[in-house]
């Protein structure tokens, strides 16, 4: 007898997803656990036709390889189609609104998701600004202050490691050199945005030029003192994985410095030792895992012997970037 899979909550129909912050902890439990069952669902083989004959607009300013695959093989097996839209090749490089993009694609199908992570001060305002006058839900698939995909994902794996309470164990959230380009701030800024709502002790690390936005910093702290947890900031990498039970090293860039890459790769190169090798790790517990959203640059950011390690859940995490794609898609659409 052929499974059929388990129905898709109606709570979040038309609801935007634009940071976790404005979904409720229930809001993201739910989120989690949809993903769970389509996850297990998808392993077994059971068809998941959600969203037949559905579609999905993926706008990108910015180079995909999880995001985009992740949208489109999950919006596939949601029985809909996804349509990539490359913003250099649309008439958004012809200056076309926000509004009259999210009024005229609001009537062409069912939800508009949007990749804009490069430029600070503009993605998460570009995005809010078609939300308002789309009729259809909007999907932050990175921006400039969250990435909130690639953080849901990272809360599922931790999960899976330690179980459902988090409370009392801790992550290094810390800056990394990487010498391939200047990297969004939006991953370590949400990353200390929601692991601070679950009771987790968030350590962040940076150079002191690599401070996040005030607002992350913010939401952060305030996180933290509702759920029980710390929020500390540390100047060293060494002081963030001490005794830590998730590491989470990666590059970001200089806030004021994103539109002068040659200058910011310059002051990044005063901190080539900031690198997760096998010594950082053991600084770390026992039980440690080491996490990257990807791409990582190897030997720079982390050693191969870290990231191909025992304690390395890069692939795992990489992987639940689709089920929680198509758990965002399937409970708002």
């Amino acid at each position: 007898m052929t499974r059929e899979a388990k129905p898709i909550p109606g709570l979040m129909k038309g609801r935007d997803w634009l940071m976790t912050q404005d979904w409720s902890d229930d809001e993201i439990e739910l989120a989690l656990d949809t993903a769970g069952t389509l996850k297990d669902e998808f392993k077994s083989g059971v068809p998941t036709l959600h969203l037949p004959h559905k579609s999905g607009f993926l706008i990108f300013f910015d180079k995909s390889t999880r995001t985009r695959n992740s949208f489109e093989a999950g919006m596939t097996q949601l029985g809909g189609h996804a349509h990539f839209i490359d913003s250099e090749t649309s008439q958004i490089a012809h200056g076309e609104s926000p509004k009259d993009m999210g009024t005229i694609l609001s009537t062409y199908g069912h939800g508009i998701m949007i990749r804009h992570d490069l430029v600070p001060g503009e993605g998460q305002a570009y995005m809010r600004e078609v939300a308002r006058h789309a009729s259809i839900p909007v999907i932050n698939m990175q921006c400039d202050v969250d990435h909130p995909c690639q953080t849901l994902a990272d809360l599922m794996t931790i999960r899976e490691e330690f179980g459902k309470d988090l409370k009392d164990l801790k992550i290094a959230v810390s800056w990394a050199y990487a010498p391939s380009y200047v990297k969004p701030m939006s991953v370590p800024q949400g990353l200390i945005m929601l692991m601070t709502r679950f009771g987790m002790n968030v350590t962040l690390a940076h150079p002191p030029e690599y401070t996040l936005m005030d607002e992350p910093m913010q939401i952060a702290r305030d996180n933290a003192a509702r759920s029980g947890g710390r929020f500390e900031v540390v100047d060293n990498m060494a002081d963030a994985f001490a005794d830590a039970d998730i590491v989470y090293p990666k590059s970001w860039g200089v806030e004021s410095l994103f539109s002068q890459p040659e200058e910011a790769m310059n002051v990044a190169l005063q901190y080539r030792d900031w690198i997760c090798d096998e010594a950082m790790m053991a600084r770390a517990n026992e039980r440690a895992i080491y996490m990257h959203c990807l791409p990582a640059d190897r030997n720079y950011e982390v050693t191969d012997a870290v990231i191909d390690g025992p304690q390395s859940r890069v692939y795992p995490e990489a992987e639940n970037r689709l089920h929680t794609a198509k758990a965002l898609m399937a409970l708002t659409m």
